[in-house]
C-alpha cells in the first residue's frame, strides 16, 4: 500500500469526475475489508451500514482508516446521521473538492 501522503496527495490531483470513484473504491475496500468480504461479493451503497451488520466501534475503526489514509477529518455525526456508504463517499468527495478549492 503507498504511504498515506501519496495516496492524499493522488486523491486531490484527479479530475473531478474520477474523484468520486476513487473514493467510493476506497471507501468500499475499508467496508469489504472489516465486513471479512471478498470483491466478487456485492456491497449495497445505500443501505445502513448497521443493517450490513457493522457495529459502532468496527465503523470507528473504518473512520480512522480513512482519515489516516485521506488526511482529512471525518466528523462522527456524518457516519451516524446518515450511515449509508453512499452518503460517506459523497461526504467524503466534497470535502476533498473543497481543499482542493478554497472559499474565498
Amino acid at each position: 500500500m503507498p504511504p498515506v501522503d501519496s495516496t492524499s496527495r493522488r486523491l486531490r490531483e484527479l479530475p473531478r469526475s474520477e474523484l468520486a470513484e476513487e473514493i467510493e473504491s476506497i471507501v468500499l475496500g475499508k467496508f469489504r475489508a472489516v465486513l471479512l468480504m471478498d470483491e466478487s461479493e456485492d456491497l449495497p451503497l445505500d443501505v445502513s451500514y448497521f443493517d450490513l451488520g457493522l457495529t459502532s466501534l468496527r465503523l470507528t475503526e473504518i473512520r480512522q482508516s480513512l482519515e489516516r489514509l485521506l488526511d482529512l477529518s471525518i466528523n462522527v455525526s456524518v457516519l451516524f446521521n446518515e450511515p449509508t456508504i453512499a452518503h460517506l463517499v459523497d461526504h467524503l468527495t466534497q470535502e476533498l473538492l473543497d481543499i482542493r478549492q478554497p472559499s474565498n
